[in-house]
C-alpha cells in the first residue's frame, strides 16, 4: 500500500487507516473475533494507520485494539483521543475536558489500556471551550517531551483553534470528518491545515455507512444504532438524502466500482494530504475498501460527482445539537 505523510511532521501512514471504533459500539452488534480478525487482515494488507479512543465503548475498544496489537506492534502508527469524558458506569452521559490534569490522566489510561509505552498520535477529540486550547496543548505537548506521545492532532477543530494550538507545540494531524456529503471542511478548515503544514485525517469517508448503499430504510438500523438519532437518518433528510445517495451509485455502477470505493476514491483524490480512514468491523468489506486506492476519477467523473453531490447537498445536520457546538470548534 502506497503512503502519504501527514503534514510537515515526518509521520507517515498508509494512504488509508482503519477506523476501530464500531468494533465495539454504536453501529449495531459486535463481534471481538471478527474484529480483532479484521485488524490482524488489515495489517496484513498493508494498512499501518489505527484510529481508536477512550470514549469508543466506553475504554473498551482501546483494549480491543491492544490486544489484536500484540506481537504486531512494530509498523503501527497508533492514533487514540482524549477529551470525551465517558463513564462505564453510566455510558450515556458525556462531557468535554481539555483541563492539563484531565489530559494527563486520560493518557496514562490510555497507554495502559492499549498496552502500549508510547501513543504514536495523540488527538484532542474535541476542543474544550472551558479550557485555552493553549493549556490543553501544552499539556500535550508535555507528554511528548515525556516519550508518551510521539505526536500531537487535534479533530473538528476550526482554523483559529488550529492557529492558536500550532503556536504552542507542532500540529501533526486534523481529524474531521470529510466525505461526499461532508464537505464543510472545505470552508477554510482544509486550508488552515495546508498553510499550517497540518495533516488531514478524513473520518467517516463513507457517510457513516450510508453511501455504501447497504441502507435503504430507517429500519435497516438496529435499535441500538447510533445513527437512529443522527439527523442525517430521521424521517425526510432521510429521504433526500438517499436521492443524493442513489446519484452517487448511478456513477459506481457505470464505473464498474462500488459505491465505497467511488466515494473512497474521492476521498483520497483531494490531496496527498488527505489520509481516509473508514471504519469497518468486518473482514467481508475490507479487501473491497482497500481496492479504492488504486481507483482515480478523472475530469469528467469529478464534474458528475460535483453535480450529483455538491457541497452542503446533505440534508441534516451531522450531529444532535448538543455536539453541533463542538464541530470545527
Amino acid at each position: 500500500m502506497r503512503k502519504r505523510t501527514l503534514g510537515r511532521s515526518g509521520l507517515t501512514v498508509s494512504s488509508l487507516g482503519l477506523g476501530c471504533m464500531g468494533m465495539s459500539e454504536f453501529y449495531g452488534p459486535t463481534d471481538e473475533a471478527e474484529a480483532v480478525a479484521t485488524i490482524h487482515a488489515a495489517v496484513d494488507a498493508g494498512i499501518d494507520f489505527l484510529d481508536t479512543a477512550d470514549a469508543y465503548g466506553p475504554f473498551s475498544n482501546e483494549e480491543l485494539v491492544g490486544r489484536a496489537l500484540r506481537g504486531r506492534r512494530h509498523g503501527v502508527v497508533l492514533a487514540t483521543k482524549f477529551a470525551i469524558v465517558r463513564s462505564a458506569a453510566d455510558p450515556n452521559r458525556r462531557s468535554i475536558s481539555g483541563r492539563p490534569e484531565y489530559v494527563r490522566s486520560a493518557c496514562e489510561a490510555s497507554l495502559k489500556r492499549l498496552g502500549v509505552e508510547t501513543i504514536d498520535l495523540y488527538y484532542q477529540h474535541r476542543v474544550d471551550p472551558e479550557t485555552p486550547i493553549e493549556d490543553t496543548v501544552g499539556a500535550m505537548a508535555e507528554l511528548v517531551r515525556q516519550g508518551k506521545v510521539r505526536h500531537l492532532g487535534l479533530s473538528e477543530a476550526g482554523p483559529e483553534t488550529l492557529r492558536r494550538a500550532s503556536a504552542v507545540h507542532p500540529i501533526t494531524a486534523l481529524q474531521s470528518e470529510y466525505s461526499l456529503w461532508s464537505r464543510d471542511v472545505e470552508d477554510g478548515v482544509l486550508h488552515t491545515c495546508r498553510e499550517l503544514g497540518i495533516g488531514f485525517v478524513a473520518y467517516a469517508p463513507l457517510g457513516r455507512g450510508f453511501l455504501t448503499g447497504h441502507i435503504r430504510r430507517f429500519e435497516d438500523l438496529a435499535e441500538d444504532d447510533w445513527r437512529r438519532g443522527s439527523p442525517r437518518f430521521q424521517g425526510e433528510n432521510f429521504a433526500r438524502n438517499l436521492v443524493l445517495v442513489d446519484r452517487i451509485h448511478e456513477i459506481a455502477r457505470e464505473k464498474g466500482w462500488t459505491p465505497s470505493q467511488l466515494a473512497l476514491a474521492w476521498a483520497l483524490g483531494r490531496g496527498d494530504d488527505v489520509v481516509p480512514i473508514f471504519g469497518t468491523k468486518r473482514r467481508t468489506y475490507l479487501a473491497e475498501n482497500l481496492a479504492a486506492e488504486s481507483l482515480v476519477l478523472d475530469g469528467h467523473d469529478l464534474r458528475r460527482l460535483e453535480k450529483a453531490a455538491p457541497k452542503g447537498a446533505a440534508a441534516g445536520d451531522r450531529y444532535a445539537p448538543a455536539m453541533m457546538r463542538y464541530v470545527n470548534a
